[in-house]
C-alpha cells in the first residue's frame, strides 16, 4: 500500500511536469502515463504538499487529500499594498473589551495559523488556549497569588524582582500588567527535539497575530506571562497541562479590542547590509 498515496487524475493530468519540477525531495518521475512516485522512495516525501499545491488543473493529490477541498489562490491574496499597511499599522493592544470571542472562531484562527512554516514541515507546535473571560480570571489570580508568595519568601529570579508588583498593582488599583486585561490567553509550545521548536512557534504566533488583526482582533505579545509561566511558577504549566517535553516558545493574549488605531507609526530606517561578493 502507497504510504503518501500519491496520485494523478489522468482525466485531468496534462503532463506539465510541475509537480515533479517543483517537489523539494525529487521524488516525483514524469512517465508517458503521468507523474509517478517509485514505492522505494515514498519515505523520502516531505509531506509538504506542494504537488497538490502546483498543479495547475487539480489532478495531482497526495496524503489522500482531494484537490478540491483547497483554496484556489487565483486574486485571492492581498495587495502589496495592503499587506504593507498590516504590517506597518498591527498595534500591541493592552485595551480590551470585556467581551469573549467565540470559542469556534479561536479555533478557526489557530487552524490557519498551523500552516505557517516549521522546521522540517513538522508542525507540531501546540496551542494552549484559554478561551473565555472567567477561566483567565481564575488564572490570573493564581499567577497573582504564586507571584506574591514567591515575592514573600524571596524566591524570584535575579532581574525580575520587579514581579513582585504586579499582584500589588493588582489588589490595590485592578491594574492587570500580566495579561492587559485582556479576555483570552494562548500559549505556543513544541517538542524540545523538533528541529527548530523556538523559531516554529514564534513563526505560528506571527502567523496568528497578523491573521487575527485582520478581523478586528486585538493582540499583544506577552513576554511576562511567559516568564511567570515558564519560569516563576511551574505550577503554571501543569495547570495549563503544557507537555513536559515541550520547549514554551511564547504567550500571546488577546480580545476585541477597546481601541481603535487611525494610522500607521513612522519607525526606521531599517539597519540593512548588502553584501557584494564580486566587490
Amino acid at each position: 500500500m502507497s504510504i503518501i498515496k500519491f496520485k494523478a487524475n489522468k482525466d485531468k493530468c496534462t503532463l506539465c511536469g510541475q509537480c515533479a519540477a517543483d517537489c523539494p525531495a525529487n521524488i516525483i518521475a514524469m512517465t508517458d502515463n503521468g507523474p509517478r512516485v517509485a514505492p522505494e522512495n515514498e519515505a523520502l516525501c516531505y509531506k509538504c504538499q506542494h504537488c497538490l499545491a502546483v498543479c495547475p488543473t487539480g489532478a495531482a493529490s497526495v496524503l489522500g487529500l482531494d484537490p478540491v477541498d483547497s483554496t484556489l489562490l487565483a486574486g485571492t491574496f492581498p495587495t502589496a499594498v495592503q499587506l504593507e499597511s498590516l504590517i506597518k499599522g498591527r498595534r500591541s493592544v493592552r485595551r480590551y473589551k470585556d467581551e469573549d470571542l467565540s470559542p469556534e472562531f479561536i479555533r478557526h484562527l489557530l487552524a490557519t495559523a498551523l500552516h505557517a512554516p516549521s522546521g522540517r514541515n513538522v508542525r507540531k507546535v501546540l496551542f494552549t488556549v484559554i478561551d473565555n473571560r472567567a477561566t483567565l480570571a481564575k488564572f490570573r489570580a493564581k499567577a497573582l497569588e504564586g507571584l506574591a508568595r514567591v515575592a514573600r519568601e524571596g524566591k524570584l529570579p535575579p532581574g525580575m524582582e520587579r514581579f513582585a508588583d504586579f499582584p500589588v498593582l493588582w489588589e490595590t488599583k485592578k491594574v492587570d500588567v500580566l495579561f492587559r486585561g485582556a479576555p483570552h490567553l494562548v500559549v505556543a509550545s513544541a517538542p524540545k527535539d523538533c528541529a527548530s521548536p523556538l523559531q516554529d512557534c514564534v513563526i505560528a504566533l506571527s502567523y496568528f497575530e497578523l491573521l487575527a488583526q485582520t478581523q478586528g482582533v486585538g493582540t499583544v505579545w506577552d513576554g511576562l506571562a511567559k516568564w511567570v509561566i515558564g519560569d516563576i511558577l511551574p505550577g503554571l504549566r501543569l495547570e495549563l497541562k503544557i507537555p513536559e517535553d515541550h520547549l514554551i516558545g511564547y504567550a500571546m493574549v488577546f480580545g476585541k479590542p477597546a481601541v481603535k488605531y487611525s494610522r500607521t507609526v513612522q519607525h526606521g530606517p531599517a539597519n540593512i547590509v548588502t553584501v557584494d561578493l564580486h566587490a
